[in-house]
């Protein structure tokens, strides 16, 4: 069983997210790097109350994710994109 890449980060840039992130407080549009994802592409808000529930519930999918990060992020905008 596989799990999430540290530092992909697929999931913080791909998808809109529509609701309050700490200093996004509109949420943010799809492919727009979220603030709290840091230069090694991890989350600032991992294991904190703030992070939005919507975070909490994306977890890794291995046919989602693919065997990279550019898979990922591929697969995460063509999924934002059909269910937009």
């Amino acid at each position: 069983m596989s799990a999430c890449r540290a530092g992909c980060g697929a999931c913080c840039i791909a998808p809109s997210i529509s609701s309050s992130i700490p200093g996004m407080p509109q949420g943010k549009p799809a492919g727009v790097r979220c603030i709290q994802l840091d230069d090694s592409n991890l989350c600032r808000l991992f294991g904190k109350p703030e992070r939005p529930n919507v975070c909490l519930a994306f977890d890794y999918d291995a046919e989602l994710c693919g065997d990279h990060r550019d898979s990922a992020l591929l697969n995460i905008r063509w999924l934002e994109e059909c269910t937009g």
